[in-house]
């Protein structure tokens, strides 16, 4: 997995981990181990898989009813007895098969892609997974509706580590129609992810067409949300003749903490407001009218 996918996995909230590493290992099966979670109702679930030189280690919580076959009264009696689970996402299933009792079980899984996914990832030229990047699919729950909204908001080929990335910080195919919807199609899959990261949503950005800021560039969105610029911050300064602020002067004016407010207290009794410039420098120096 390349270094893109690792920054913006590190982004999921203690629901699911993926790593790698590099060991001998000679086996196909994938070891699961399966363990109440501490302080809920899911079951945490952990899986390696050994092949080749390298192995990958996943985990995350699922509902007893996300475990098909799962024998949840076996599974937390105590004593041991036969087990068996699947895990079955659009990507691929995993098939578990092994012992448990008193709210523990391990045993071995094997591993099936699912041809029509495969499929689908061939078919959008985003090409064949390997094993490792197949398995990665089902840990992160990758979706056909997101890669078919990618390819229909006409963004670049996304790699099996993009659609990884995209689906580990929540963006789904309803978020990436949403942003088209109000007019926004980020330039890269990079655009993608940092707007989703900062929580950048399409009724966000519809707040600013509504006052007449359109069209703003990504880059520029991405300015103001990082610094919580809201509409609500420029029409203030639009009641008081303050209109038209370039994205650049509004940034310098929330990072300094020039606020409407602050500009009506600057103003001498009766006087004009100063221009911008000298509003700034008044916050700057501590000075007013």
């Amino acid at each position: 997995m390349n270094r893109f996918l690792a920054l913006f996995l590190a982004l999921v909230l203690a629901t699911l981990t993926v790593s790698s590493a590099c060991v001998a290992a000679p086996s196909e099966w994938i070891r699961f181990t399966l363990q109440p979670e501490r302080g809920g109702n899911e079951l945490m679930a952990s899986f390696r898989d050994h092949q080749r030189s390298h192995h990958n280690d996943w985990s995350g919580g699922f509902m007893p009813s996300q475990l098909p076959g799962l024998d949840l009264a076996g599974f937390r009696t105590a004593g041991l007895r036969p087990l068996h689970f699947s895990v079955v996402r659009e990507a691929g299933r995993l098939d578990c098969a092994g012992t448990g009792g008193d709210n523990h079980a391990s045993g071995n899984c094997n591993f099936t892609a699912d041809p029509a996914f495969t499929q689908l990832l061939i078919s959008r030229g985003i090409g064949r997974p390997t094993r490792e990047q197949a398995l990665g699919l089902i840990a992160i729950n990758v979706r056909g509706e997101t890669i078919d909204a990618v390819v229909q908001a006409h963004y670049p080929t996304p790699t099996i580590d993009d659609l990884m990335a995209l689906t580990a910080i929540g963006v789904t195919g309803d978020y990436i129609n949403g942003l088209a919807r109000v007019g926004y199609r980020p330039r890269t899959i990079q655009n993608l992810v940092q707007f989703k990261s900062l929580d950048i949503r399409p009724e966000w950005i519809s707040g600013f067409v509504h006052i007449g800021y359109a069209n703003l560039p990504p880059e520029k969105l991405v300015q103001l949300k990082a610094l919580n610029v809201t509409p609500e911050f420029i029409t203030g300064f639009d009641r008081i003749g303050y209109r038209n602020l370039s994205v650049a002067t509004l940034v310098q004016l929330k990072a300094l903490d020039v606020t409407p407010e602050f500009a009506r207290s600057a103003v001498a009794h009766g006087g004009a407001m100063p221009p911008m410039n000298d509003l700034v420098q008044m916050k700057i120096f501590g000075r007013e009218r």
